[in-house]
């Protein structure tokens, strides 16, 4: 028995849905199916933390197994994913394959009666991510999708400065997340990284888009775009851009979050002072004498660095997942912020088709 509140206090704060009592819980068993890119981070990270234990991991590559082996010499290792789902043992599988596998193996391992952890994005369409939704509802199961940047300290950081209203209104969410390769060939530039901003901004920001226009291009015959431009459209005036590039000379993590009183930014390759909050913006005074005249004053005061939680990210995930399954509480990156993001990266789709057209999003459908 392990008292997994002490943990959970240290890396998630209030408005991660955490109960106000303690909570003993029987170490919760663990099946990973992935051994790519993500897995070993997933599997490092559930083997780490108390209250978790890995039993087994699925891959279809040998060579991958037999890295989990030299590491992990008791975690039972499987080319075959459904010897996960029968293990009885098992309660929560962690899927890190690539996204067009996420709807099979996820309602295979839901229907299995385990809870589920799937890797960003959650499906490649809505009608799957609905289905999932509906499957762990029906059976009182977690479904957790992994926007592992809502659990930074520093996006939870920009998240408190828009709740408390620190920033006043919010004006713009502007994001370049752009580096030289990793080339997907099954997902575009925005299904890879544009995700990690979209999942951002749903935990963020105060309301949800209701348009979206996206332009991209690929330079790769016969593979997706590898550069690609989106801007959405919300409510009160508010709008977000985010450029994405798989093929730029540098590496670029920075976002701006401009508001009415104040404005961050935030670089996430930053080692320390990821966070940065200025106090600038603008006056304008309309004048009385002249209806054609407006005066802009310019306001510019401190800049100061926000102390921040430097968990790692994806450890605080992980306990949020093991908390969600033993408490029944409600994950904030849960089904339905995965959906929200999926019908989004439909309409970009869409969107980036017809060179940037207008597509508009179902504001019932995407609204929490």
């Amino acid at each position: 028995m392990i008292n997994i509140r002490a943990h959970l206090e240290q890396s998630v704060d209030a408005n991660m849905l955490i109960d106000q009592q303690s909570q003993a819980i029987d170490t919760i068993k663990i099946g990973v199916i992935g051994y790519g890119y993500w897995g070993p981070n997933l599997v490092r990270s559930f083997a780490e933390i108390p209250g978790s234990e890995v039993i087994a991991v699925s891959d279809f590559k040998l060579d991958r197994l037999a890295k989990v082996r030299s590491r992990y010499p008791t975690i039972k290792l499987t080319t075959n994913s459904q010897d996960l789902l029968k293990d009885p043992r098992i309660d929560a599988i962690a899927i890190a394959t690539p996204v067009s596998t996420h709807y099979d193996l996820a309602l295979a391992a839901l229907q299995a009666g385990k809870h589920v952890l799937v890797e960003k994005p959650m499906t490649v369409s809505s009608q799957q991510a609905m289905r999932l939704i509906d499957e762990a509802q029906k059976r009182n199961l977690v479904l957790m999708v992994d926007h592992t940047f809502v659990y930074t300290g520093a996006v939870r950081k920009m998240q408190e400065l828009v709740t408390t209203k620190v920033l006043g209104d919010v004006y713009y969410y502007d994001s370049v997340r752009v580096n030289l390769g990793l080339f997907q060939h099954d997902v575009n530039v925005i299904w890879d990284l544009a995700v990690h901003d979209l999942s951002i901004m749903d935990y963020v920001l105060p309301s949800k888009p209701y348009a979206v226009s996206a332009t991209g291009m690929s330079h790769v015959l016969n593979e997706p775009e590898n550069i690609a431009y989106l801007t959405l459209f919300f409510e009160n005036n508010l709008i977000a851009h985010i450029h994405v590039n798989w093929l730029a000379p540098v590496k670029v993590r920075r976002t701006l979050l401009g508001g009415s009183q104040k404005m961050v930014c935030y670089d996430d390759l930053e080692p320390s002072e990821k966070i940065k909050v200025y106090d600038k913006g603008i006056t304008v005074n309309n004048s009385s004498e002249n209806v054609y005249q407006m005066l802009v004053g310019y306001r510019t005061g401190d800049m100061w660095s926000p102390k921040l939680d430097m968990t790692e990210a994806l450890k605080t995930e992980v306990l949020h997942f093991l908390h969600c399954i033993q408490s029944g509480n409600r994950p904030i990156t849960d089904g339905e912020a995965g959906l929200r993001v999926v019908r989004i990266l439909e309409a970009t789709t869409q969107s980036i088709k017809q060179q940037g057209r207008l597509v508009e999003l179902d504001l019932g459908k995407v609204a929490a």
